[in-house]
């Protein structure tokens, strides 16, 4: 396998989720590159090798700075034809799935998308999707001769070594066509603390908070552990609160060390989201919901009751 990964980065760091794929494709073994495209990016190749990096091409262009796909497809297309790449490592967000996209369409290659681990065996690839609901795992394959996956977010931990890597100039040459598109402006929510996929600590508040104003429960205590503020679909839905923070099958994979969920029931599309939590607390004043069946520690009583309490508990502790 000669796989090439693509490093996404954002506000001058590469995405946890990009390292975390990195590091799982040095464990399969053969030559393991990274790429990173954009304007000002060369510093972001430097710490790759420590994630199982042998070499790391570098696509530095003005015309780059913007992160749309189409110029990102033409250097990620370049390289796997000029380098020899069989195999291509993308992980999954919004403009990752773009690329993957129209890096498909512009090689022939298949595409498996929404994976949550990847092995080599009898010489072949397979990769490894939820499927029914995340009810079931499915191995699935490729037969084209370049192969692109799609990595679900927080699938791999990114695990660093003491390794080093070659850095190398991509050559950027841009189709007519996509230099066409232009971003106008960029805009995003304000928040506070960590983001939700690199936060260690989450807690999320599901309809069991009863109003949009209870979600300052949710908010304090997130605040004294120093993690971010979640929340299921149906929360979202009700506008609650933002749909950016929303977790699970249509929102977002986390994978912190500790998720704490208040007044929520558990329902299968929010499980998907957080299963790979490494310790969940859930806490429902209905001994019957689905969530207790999964969390490792389960608090049945009145939320309103429980998590004012554990707040100040927690902070009395810190002495803050």
């Amino acid at each position: 396998m000669k796989a090439l990964v693509y490093l996404e980065h954002h506000e001058g760091d590469v995405l946890e989720a990009s390292l975390g794929v990195l590091s799982k494709a040095a464990t399969l073994g053969g030559d393991v590159a990274g790429v990173v495209v954009g304007s000002g990016v060369r510093a972001l190749a430097d710490g790759a090798g420590s994630f199982g990096a042998s070499s790391v091409f570098v696509a530095d262009d003005e015309r780059l700075a913007s992160p749309l796909p189409q110029p990102r497809v033409d250097v990620l297309a370049r390289l796997v034809r000029h380098e020899g790449f069989d195999t291509v490592l993308i992980a999954q967000s919004v403009l990752g799935s773009d690329i993957a996209a129209g890096l498909a369409v512009r090689l022939g290659a298949g595409i498996n998308w929404d994976l949550t681990d990847i092995a080599e065996e009898d010489n072949a690839l397979h990769g490894t999707r939820p499927a029914l609901t995340d009810s079931i795992s499915v191995a699935v394959g490729w037969t084209s001769d370049v192969r692109i996956a799609v990595f679900r977010s927080g699938a791999f931990d990114a695990t660093p070594g003491d390794g080093t890597a070659e850095v190398w100039d991509a050559t950027v040459e841009l189709e007519e066509h996509s230099v066409l598109a232009e971003l106008v402006e960029a805009t995003r929510a304000e928040s506070s603390g960590p983001s939700l996929e690199a936060a260690a600590v989450i807690v999320a508040g599901g309809r069991g908070l009863g109003s949009a104003e209870r979600f300052d429960l949710v908010e304090g205590l997130a605040e004294v552990l120093g993690g971010a503020v979640a929340a299921t679909r149906a929360v979202v839905d009700t506008g609650w609160w933002p749909y950016s923070g929303q977790v699970g099958q249509t929102g977002k994979t986390v994978a912190p060390r500790l998720y704490v969920a208040v007044g929520i029931s558990g329902a299968i599309q929010h499980k998907v989201g957080m299963q790979r939590s490494g310790t969940i607390v859930a806490i429902n004043n209905d001994p019957r919901a689905p969530i207790f069946d999964y969390a490792d520690l389960s608090v049945i009583g009145d939320l309103h009751d429980i998590v004012p309490r554990l707040t100040v508990l927690l902070r009395d502790r810190r002495g803050s």
